[in-house]
């Protein structure tokens, strides 16, 4: 029988700076205005904070008086996070190939890797990260009939993240949710989950990701929280002022490489559940 572990990430700012800031500053949209003036304002009205993030995108791809951002389209999205493979964290994206190397080293043991992020999905799919990742999950925008994004197709924030670790534990692949989006309330018996929450790794920087920290940490699997000392980035600081939680359990700084503080827990781990479920086989025959 063989054993699976899951490594699931937040993005923005776990393993690289906020891609919405990065898009907004590629089309030479002023960042500063942009989460003060257009983006505060309606969390402060009750809109979600990534539905508000979003609606703000598109009211300036729709506005006459910003034509730089006026035909997006998904090629653009993904173009940014080509970019974006510039400003990846310390480590990346040779860790995914460390840990999968770790886990080789076990018979009956695999490993998964996901991304669960509020961002915009097509600006991680346009990464490099995405192709060391089994599945991403992010927010997505629709286009119309030129291909340029024109509305919200699927946000995600705060326990919406949850749903997705759920789609992961239960195997529901990407697919077959967007197909039926009521799968994940199927009935899946424990032992035949793709992958146990006790098999779960959880990385992220605690502004979304608190509800995730949570259920994994709660159903015995394991999170770690990063934050970037000193990030007084304009989006930072409209964050703060809404009051959103800069920490969730122990921080580390987002660097992944085998010398950094987090890439290290990391390795030990996976290494300490490989050798867990190796015992736990053994012992079971």
């Amino acid at each position: 029988m063989t054993t699976t572990l899951g490594l699931v990430f937040d993005f923005d700012d776990t393993l690289a700076p906020d891609s919405t800031t990065l898009l907004l500053e590629e089309y030479g949209v002023d960042t500063e205005q942009f989460w003060s003036e257009r983006f505060l304002p309606r969390v402060e009205c009750g809109y979600d904070p990534t539905v508000a993030s979003l609606t703000s995108l598109l009211e300036l791809v729709r506005s006459e008086e910003t034509a730089e951002v006026g035909q997006l389209t998904i090629d653009d999205i993904e173009s940014v996070g080509r970019r974006l493979d510039e400003e990846l964290f310390a480590g990346l994206p040779s860790f995914f190939d460390e840990i999968n190397d770790i886990v080789a080293e076990y018979d009956g043991i695999t490993v998964e890797h996901y991304v669960v992020t509020e961002g915009l999905e097509q600006i991680v799919q346009g990464t490099t990260v995405a192709e060391h990742c089994e599945a991403v999950y992010g927010s997505r925008l629709a286009t119309d009939g030129d291909g340029v994004v024109t509305e919200i197709e699927r946000p995600i924030s705060f326990t919406d993240k949850t749903r997705y670790l759920f789609e992961i534990n239960k195997g529901i692949a990407p697919n077959e949710s967007r197909e039926n989006p009521y799968a994940v309330n199927d009935s899946v018996s424990s032992r035949e989950r793709h992958i146990p929450f006790e098999n779960l790794v959880y990385v992220g920087n605690g502004v979304t990701d608190v509800p995730c920290f949570s259920l994994v940490t709660e159903r015995n699997g394991r999170a770690f929280g990063v934050a970037r000392e000193g990030d007084r980035s304009p989006k930072r600081r409209v964050l703060d002022q809404i009051g959103a939680p800069r920490r969730a359990g122990s921080l580390s700084r987002p660097a992944f490489d085998a010398e950094s503080r987090l890439g290290s827990l990391l390795r030990l781990t996976v290494e300490g559940l490989c050798t867990d479920r190796t015992l736990d086989e053994r012992e079971a025959l």
